[in-house]
């Protein structure tokens, strides 16, 4: 709309030819967008909360723009024929009696529209076409403190407060009763939807009502820290009689209008088709389903058959994940029956089948690193090959930083292309000729800053900069003069431009350094993967690591990420192993040694002995004997001992079923 400063945008009515809209920051402002032609409304208020209500519907609107399309079409005139009056308001406080249809090409409904100031008092506005009437004001209710949400259905309007107070308004008697629900702040007010529903949801900062605007009394009540232990965040109505809330701890919950807490066992219901959700069976057969259909080494060929394996489970138990097993569709049965899917597509398909994103990301990141590096092994490619590679498979660009250093790079110049030819602000330009000095294009950032013109501020500055950036030289008198300007604009509060001097005279470690000391980790990596070398963007995301690992961050699952970017397997596995993610340890260990990723000496056969022993103890408690059998005997001394006690344990369960 070309303001210069972002509008909040209040509450919006959308009607078939026309769009209303409010904005809430400076003055209050009407808006109406028809026809690609703007019309403002200016009515001078600070503070207010509003409501719409159409008196047109949309289907009766329509029925009147195919009237006039007819009409047209007969090229009849029909501008001075009166069409038969529209039903008369039962609102008479707020609504004008009168209300007629016309016959014409542009096609306007009549809308009501109320609103509150700061002090409780209502207004009224009626928005037709170009126009907006000045209609009643309610005076505010002395019982009422600070006017906090409103709701208007029909002949009712319902006023919430900071005290927990609420005030309805019969608009067709002309009287109001004051509520006090002796809560807190009525946070956000809701009428059911259907014709002559009455019903209502007030929000409160702890729990939420349903109140009957007809006779004004409560329905039904929910209170956190009483009737349930978690937070509501936002309410409103499923249907007619159902209330949704969404609270604290993650779920969205639908609950009949007394808002009793009620469960239905899944395991109780007649399915037309089995379902695939293996979070419906108990944690323990759930992680043995996971186990069953990640890896199955110790077979020559993969099942589907969970009844034919050494799993001394119980039969009712069996038979439910046998279920799970019947429910996937005959596509993904034949990709987990395929001798050459591969094992890290097949964690990668068993994490989407769980609805796992952080096995996704990390499966999605070391398939196609460890990909990468099997493609650069064998024939010992030219950097310009490996290269060439790299663009043509790069991995998803939603991975941001993690993403190879040279696609990341061509994404990010493409992407300071297009917001370029998107600019319509100095600011805009301004921020377009930064980042293209970062990237190195000098050129075109010069072109920009000559842009600027000469009645804004910052001509001279931009003026100056453009000519620095043209004449910088790489000699040394040159660049210890800019080194110093850098340094001393970095430790006097000037990050950004410090930064940019040191990217001119071409010491963008030292800037990414910088920015890491001043808490900028991810501009630093950033600037790493566009600026620097292999060697120097490692050191940069090195670092990064070794801070999202400390106990003031904790963030070791992105670290996990980075160093996969960085091909530090190793690491990976030992981070891993000691997260106590020992499933996704062992099968990464497994797939790093199918693709040579790791090199082989003591410390990394201590690792990978500690892990598979960790594994098969794992796979020992969920039933698993085979498999922990298996991972056992590939854990050297580190399994010994427990090689020698599942052993003992399969030859006394075959004693027991010859008995």
């Amino acid at each position: 709309m070309g303001c210069e400063q972002p509008d909040l945008v209040g509450d919006v009515a959308f009607i078939a030819v026309e769009l209303d809209r409010v904005i809430l920051e400076g003055p209050f402002q009407l808006k109406r967008f028809c026809n690609s032609m703007i019309c403002i409304f200016h009515f001078f208020l600070n503070k207010f909360l509003q409501e719409w209500s159409p008196s047109h519907n949309l289907k009766s609107l329509r029925k009147k723009q195919l009237a006039a399309r007819e009409a047209m079409a007969r090229q009849t005139v029909a501008s001075d024929t009166e069409v038969s009056s529209v039903e008369s308001s039962v609102i008479s406080l707020l609504q004008e009696a009168e209300s007629k249809s016309e016959l014409s090409q542009n096609i306007s409904a009549r809308e009501h529209f109320v609103f509150t100031d700061a002090d409780g008092q209502v207004y009224h506005l009626t928005v037709e076409g170009n126009s907006v009437k000045d209609s009643a004001r309610i005076p505010p209710d002395g019982s009422m403190g600070s006017i906090t949400c409103i709701a208007w259905k029909g002949d009712t309007l319902v006023l919430g407060d900071v005290d927990g107070n609420l005030n309805f308004w019969d608009l067709k008697a002309r009287v109001s009763r004051g509520i006090p629900t002796h809560r807190s702040w009525v946070k956000k007010i809701r009428f059911a939807p259907g014709k002559g529903n009455q019903k209502l949801i007030a929000m409160y900062n702890d729990g939420a009502e349903v109140w009957d605007s007809k006779e004004v009394q409560m329905v039904s009540s929910l209170r956190s820290g009483r009737n349930v232990n978690y937070r509501i965040l936002d309410v409103d109505w499923c249907t007619s009689d159902k209330v949704i809330l969404a609270s604290d701890d993650g779920c969205i919950r639908v609950l009949e209008m007394s808002m009793k807490p009620s469960c239905i066992r899944m395991d109780e219901q007649d399915l037309l088709e089995p379902a695939w959700c293996p979070y419906l069976l108990v944690p323990r057969a759930s992680l043995a389903l996971k186990a069953f259909l990640l890896h199955q080494p110790w077979n020559e060929k993969y099942s589907l058959d969970v009844m034919n394996i050494d799993y001394p489970e119980d039969e009712n138990i069996k038979n439910l994940i046998q279920e799970q097993l019947n429910s996937l569709s005959n596509d993904i049965k034949k990709l987990l029956l395929d001798p050459e899917f591969t094992l890290l597509q097949r964690c990668l398909l068993i994490a989407r089948l769980y609805g796992d994103e952080s096995e996704l990301h990390f499966w999605t990141i070391a398939a196609h690193y460890l990909h990468s590096l099997s493609q650069e092994k064998p024939a010992k490619p030219t950097d310009a090959v490996i290269l060439q590679e790299q663009l043509v498979n790069p991995l998803d660009i939603c991975y941001d930083i993690l993403c190879e250093s040279h696609y990341f790079q061509k994404f990010q110049l493409e992407r300071v292309n297009l917001q370029e030819v998107k600019r319509s602000t100095y600011d805009h330009t301004r921020k377009c000729a930064d980042q293209l000095l970062l990237l190195g294009q000098t050129d075109r950032a010069v072109q920009l800053l000559l842009e600027t013109s000469s009645e804004n501020a910052h001509y001279y500055c931009d003026s100056l900069k453009a000519c620095l950036v043209t004449t910088v030289t790489s000699s040394g008198p040159s660049q210890s003069t800019i080194k110093l300007v850098a340094t001393n604009m970095i430790a006097n509060g000037k990050l950004s431009e410090g930064v940019q001097l040191l990217c001119l005279i071409d010491k963008a470690a030292d800037a990414c350094r910088y920015l890491q000391t001043y808490g900028e980790w991810n501009r630093a990596a950033w600037l790493a993967k566009v600026r620097l070398n292999s060697e120097e963007c490692a050191d940069v995301l090195k670092r990064w690591v070794d801070h999202l690992c400390s106990p003031q961050i904790n963030q070791k699952s992105k670290a996990i990420l980075v160093l996969l970017s960085l091909g530090c397997f190793t690491k990976v596995a030992e981070m891993l192993h000691s997260m106590r993610y020992i499933d996704r340890a062992a099968l990464f260990v497994e797939a790093c040694l199918k693709y040579g990723a790791f090199e082989v000496n003591d410390d990394t056969n201590k690792l990978i002995h500690a892990v598979y022993a960790d594994y098969a103890r794992g796979l020992k408690l969920l039933g698993f004997r085979q498999g922990a059998i298996f991972y056992a005997s590939k854990a050297g001394e580190a399994g010994k001992d427990l090689l020698v006690e599942l052993k003992q344990l399969k030859g006394e369960a075959m004693e027991a079923t010859e008995e």
